[in-house]
């Protein structure tokens, strides 16, 4: 224990040496993938969409850039067997939802104009210590919104800057950062999943079929809605973290210095509204960062890279890098007593799959 903490210590006092070797993120880093990312043509990545297809390109497109190994199973690819449903009730224009599959033989069942193939995007920059490079730290923001709907004022397309192609940002740019910089410890595997806003989709084929057993993942730190500072939480260039609480890893940024405080809405419950909340109940140290405050647009077409603040999205990326930082090659984390949600509930028995359906996708 004793030295567990002088290592830590001595990794906090050396972190701005440490991290000295890369180059911090700019208010332009963060223009030059959030704008394509919120574009009008991405059509707002529904889940299963072409407009989603397009996202997932580029962000593979960046993670080679940056020189991420690849880890899904078609490159930096992790297919995702989803269909469509109608709805039977419309909602915000739609008459359709995504569905999860258990399988790919059983998305085959389904009627042919039915069938989707979604993907999650997955790369990682392997760890160098002996003792813990098999341990994982996921970095990860889904990249998924829900596409194109009713209008309002004239604007259909949701285009989903804050959620999440802020938190995608921020993905993109700390792996950046870590590649440029000194080599992790850990293994750090940076993930943008699909079909969070249809019910952890992605996440949870990630958590079924992971590339990695989940017996090594050791922490997880999701990226959502940072597009936008919060005043409860100190103003621009300032974080939260969700379920702050629960963990030891709230406190650890603190003893940093980091600009993280915790979630001032707890009503909210926002430490369950995210993916994160899937890796916690498998007993994985796993909690969100944003600066979400609660804006008017949020799930609406007003959700534009317009209304982003750059420079603020960027002092709260360069911060994530340094907690990602702690993650990757300091003393593992804990949860609290009584910290770790309960185990998930067995998920009932999906209903039959549709054989003879007609209704237009949009």
């Amino acid at each position: 224990m004793r030295c567990a903490l002088c290592r830590f210590l001595a990794l906090v006092l050396l972190a701005p040496a440490a991290l000295s070797a890369q180059r911090p993120s700019t208010a332009a880093d963060v223009k030059r993938i959030l704008y394509p990312l919120a574009d009008d043509s991405m059509k707002g990545r529904m889940t299963g969409s072409s407009g989603e297809a397009m996202a997932s390109r580029f962000i593979a497109g960046e993670m080679q850039r940056i020189g991420l190994k690849p880890l899904g199973d078609s490159g930096y690819f992790q297919r995702v067997p989803i269909v469509v449903v109608p709805l039977a009730t419309p909602r915000r224009g739609r008459t359709e939802r995504v569905m999860l599959v258990g399988s790919f033989a059983e998305r085959d069942t389904f009627p042919v104009e039915r069938r989707r193939t979604s993907v999650n995007v997955l790369g990682f920059l392997a760890g160098t210590d002996s003792t813990l490079k098999n341990e994982v730290v996921l970095v990860d923001a889904h990249f998924d919104h829900v596409g194109v709907g009713s209008s309002v004022n004239g604007d259909s397309i949701y285009n989903g800057a804050d959620d999440d192609a802020s938190g995608v940002t921020a993905v993109l740019e700390i792996a950046r950062q870590f590649a440029e910089g000194s080599t992790p410890r850990r293994t750090v595997l940076f993930v943008t999943t699909t079909g969070e806003e249809a019910g952890l989709l992605g996440t949870r084929w990630f958590i079924d079929h992971p590339p990695i057993p989940l017996s090594q993942f050791v922490a997880n730190m999701e990226i959502e809605m940072i597009g936008r500072p919060d005043p409860l939480a100190g103003g621009a260039g300032k974080a939260w973290l969700t379920g702050y609480e629960r963990s030891s890893m709230g406190e650890r940024f603190a003893a940093a210095g980091l600009d993280i405080v915790s979630d001032k809405r707890p009503d909210q419950r926002f430490f369950e509204r995210s993916d994160n909340i899937a890796f916690a109940r498998r007993g994985i140290v796993a909690h969100t960062l944003s600066t979400y405050n609660l804006h008017t647009d949020y799930h609406q077409p007003g959700d534009e890279a317009a209304k982003v603040d750059l420079e603020h999205m960027a002092t709260v990326i360069n911060t994530g890098a340094r907690a990602v930082r702690l993650l990757a090659d300091g003393p593992k984390l804990e949860w609290k007593p009584g910290g770790q949600p309960g185990a998930p509930a067995p998920r009932p028995t999906p209903p039959p799959a549709p054989r003879l359906l007609s209704t237009p996708t949009h």
